[in-house]
């Protein structure tokens, strides 16, 4: 279905460990399994790398709740003129990632956590449901597995 589109703005904190290039090419991976997975293409994706602080805006703004969290997926439809397929956007929260990792589970992994997160929502799965979060983070989890990052 041709390879997404993926910017990433924001700083990734140096305790993450991965450089931009690594993080885009783990979101345009994570981005084709979605993409296989909604049988839609994925055009283009926007990763905005934030702190507590960013997110807490980010939420209340997309969501109306207060808080940080860990990603917010916000989807958008194709403008005029662009192909058709998936177009959006995930806010990531880096200090989240950091302050969750522990021995086994580095900070970088987190953070390829979130963003495959991201990408399930853009896809349409949805994890409102016990059961359908069980089944998103499998999911991912086989994601992050495969993944060549």
């Amino acid at each position: 279905m041709g390879e997404c589109e993926i910017e990433i703005t924001g700083k990734i904190p140096a305790a993450i460990g991965l450089d931009r290039r690594a993080v885009a090419s783990a979101a345009r991976f994570f981005a084709s399994k979605a993409s296989r997975r909604a049988g839609r293409a994925f055009r283009t994706v926007s990763v905005v790398l934030q702190d507590d602080a960013g997110s807490d805006a980010a939420h209340r703004a997309v969501m109306g709740v207060a808080g940080a969290t860990d990603v917010i997926t916000q989807p958008y439809d194709a403008m005029p003129g662009e192909a058709e397929g998936v177009y959006g956007e995930l806010c990531v929260n880096c200090e989240r990632a950091v302050s969750l990792s522990r021995a086994g589970w580095p900070a970088a992994k987190e953070l390829l956590l979130y963003i495959a997160h991201g990408m399930d929502h853009l896809s349409g799965a949805d994890d409102g449901k016990p059961a359908d979060r069980a089944r998103m983070r499998r999911r991912e989890l086989g994601w992050l597995k495969e993944c060549p990052c």
